[in-house]
């Protein structure tokens, strides 16, 4: 007697489906389970057993055969236990087999038969959904699941409960979807930050486009304080974005309560964390820093002390907005198309320009600092600024500038002409985005423009990706101001971000 439900396995951002086949068949008693089961799914029979124990039931005294399929797919994580439990009465017929079949299922069992919630509710709901299924997870994972919305959501708070619904002894109502968390009334304004004019336009500029941006100055200065308020510059994330990037935060085990928010994330990582915290890894190719800043901000605070390996694996990310994660047992994609912004003292002592507090080893002592960063990841920033200290006099100044709610006004203005000059091209949303031929389309400079940008290019000495950079930021800078064309003043603003004293060309 054969029995089947349904689970995933997760991949990935993707969760693929899993059929969990349960057979009883003569012999002595035994409860075996195959399909490539890590160790917290190969216990999952004992914590099936007790749960099943708790509500009085007893396992047939024959053999029990659980097989997960497809057989050569590595299986991780408790979230087993709820199948197979659902299979295992299916094969006894205390459930139809029918019904159990048309689920796609996922828990932890606690001993007493409570439900556990998992990791993963939120892409298990997608895969479902393709499916055509109904998916049954635990009670505090329901509002979680309920956000894809085309597929019913049962929420049971113990296998008792799940039973009885499935028996149709009392039916669960579908759930629904939880709050939208929205933690903008509690964001820092960058109207806190006192001066800085030349810092705060960078990151305006930063935030229309998605260009990353270096901020190098002495401890002090407020370059965490600046990028701290990077996310009340940009604009809440679409449906489609605050799904994706939700999906990734489920699989982490991110999401409170079952709520999503339309703000962007916002990671700072420290700076002694490895090169699988940063980029994804470990054991089971879980997402990094990197992937958890997804349509967001990544912040990297004291960037030239990064372990020199975890920095050099930034430039692929950087460039192609995803990484691929090998592992011995796993090789996934995850997506990581996050604006990165980055502090630095301008050396190890971090007072280098000043010169009553200058360490003897100047100018030595600045090179070889800013030198861990290298050429090509330096190459990679669209706009450096110096952040000077600030001086105790102008912090008895009133606040200058404008709100951060003003320039966020400014930037989804930007948002918004990118968003119709690109809607013909899917992987393309904002300028950090264009290339070859669409970018030579779009931010063609006008004759002057060109004219400075040709000699500025020679004089400097400009890569190739630092041509196209320039070409990037003058357009979103023309975009904030609403031209069409890109000029000469466009053009000199953004060599002048690039060409700073700071790194290369």
């Amino acid at each position: 007697m054969v029995a089947q439900s349904y689970t995933v396995a997760f991949e990935g951002v993707e969760a693929r489906l899993v059929e969990v086949q349960c057979a009883l068949s003569p012999g002595m008693p035994h409860f075996s389970l195959v399909g490539l089961p890590d160790k917290a799914v190969s216990e999952a029979k004992e914590r099936v057993r007790a749960a099943l124990n708790a509500l009085s039931i007893a396992l047939p005294s024959r053999r029990i055969t659980v097989n997960l399929s497809p057989a050569d797919l590595p299986k991780e994580g408790s979230h087993f236990d709820l199948p197979i439990a659902l299979a295992l009465l299916a094969a006894i017929e205390i459930l139809p087999k029918d019904t159990v079949a048309g689920l796609v299922s996922l828990g932890e069992l606690a001993l007493d038969g409570a439900l556990i919630p998992v990791t993963g509710a939120l892409p298990a709901a997608l895969a479902a959904a393709e499916a055509e299924r109904t998916l049954i997870c635990p009670e505090a994972s329901g509002s979680e699941a309920a956000w894809v919305g085309t597929t019913p959501v049962i929420a049971p708070a113990n296998l008792g409960a799940a039973i009885q619904h499935l028996t149709g002894a009392r039916p669960i109502e579908v759930s629904t979807p939880g709050q939208v968390i929205d933690a903008a009334a509690n964001a820092p304004d960058l109207i806190e930050v006192k001066g800085q004019e030349r810092a705060k336009r960078a990151l305006e500029i930063a935030a229309a486009g998605r260009h990353h941006v270096l901020m190098v100055g002495a401890p002090g200065s407020g370059k965490s304080m600046l990028a701290a308020r990077m996310p009340s510059l940009l604009p809440d994330l679409s449906p489609e974005e605050a799904l994706e990037t939700s999906t990734i935060h489920s699989l982490s085990g991110l999401i409170e309560q079952g709520g999503i928010s339309r703000r962007r994330p916002f990671r700072a990582p420290h700076h002694t964390a490895s090169m699988a915290a940063i980029v994804g890894g470990g054991k089971s190719a879980k997402p990094g820093e990197i992937s958890l800043a997804h349509n967001g901000v990544l912040f990297m605070d004291e960037f030239p002390e990064y372990a020199r390996g975890v920095l050099e694996t930034l430039r692929q990310p950087i460039e192609t907005g995803d990484v691929t994660v090998a592992r011995a047992n796993a090789h996934v994609k995850y997506p990581c198309r996050f604006l990165l912004v980055a502090a630095a003292n301008p050396c190890k002592c971090g007072y280098l320009a000043d010169a009553a507090r200058a360490c003897a080893r100047v100018p030595g002592c600045g090179a070889d600092y800013l030198g861990r960063i290298s050429g090509p990841l330096m190459d990679r920033f669209d706009l450096r600024v110096e952040v000077p200290p600030v001086s105790f006099q102008d912090l008895d100044l009133p606040a200058s500038g404008a709100p951060s709610a003003v320039i966020a006004a400014r930037v989804e203005a930007a948002r918004q002409i990118q968003r119709a000059r690109f809607a013909d091209h899917a992987d393309v949303t904002v300028n950090a985005d264009a290339g070859g031929v669409l970018l030579e389309r779009v931010a063609k400079p006008d004759e002057a423009g060109q004219a400075l940008l040709t000699h500025a290019a020679e004089q400097v000495g400009l890569s190739a990706r630092g041509y196209h950079r320039v070409i990037r930021v003058a357009r979103t800078i023309a975009d904030l101001a609403g031209r069409d064309v890109v000029g000469r003043a466009d053009i000199a603003e953004a060599i002048s971000f690039r060409v700073s004293g700071i790194g290369y060309g």
